[in-house]
C-alpha cells in the first residue's frame, strides 16, 4: 500500500464517522447553541437523533461547510 491508498482509507473511515454535536460545533467553530438553532430552523448540517444525542456525519459536516464557502459572498 502506497500513501496515497492510505489517505484514501483514512479518509473513507473519517467520512463515515458520526460526530457529537459538540465535535461539530468545534469543527465549525460555532457555540452549541447555535448548532441547536440551526437545526431548529432547518439549516446548518444534516443531524439525526440516536437515542437521546444528536449526531451527525463527518461527511455531511464538511459537505456542508464547502457549501458555505461556495455560496456568494458578502461585499
Amino acid at each position: 500500500m502506497n500513501n496515497e491508498d492510505i489517505k484514501g482509507v483514512a479518509e473513507r473511515g473519517r467520512a463515515d464517522e458520526l460526530l457529537t454535536i459538540g465535535e461539530v460545533a468545534d469543527i465549525v467553530r460555532v457555540p452549541v447553541a447555535t448548532l441547536r438553532y440551526w437545526r431548529h430552523l432547518g439549516t446548518g448540517p444534516r443531524s439525526f437523533r440516536v437515542g437521546r444525542g444528536v449526531r451527525y456525519w463527518h461527511n455531511e459536516v464538511t459537505t456542508w461547510l464547502q457549501s458555505q464557502s461556495d455560496g456568494p459572498t458578502a461585499a
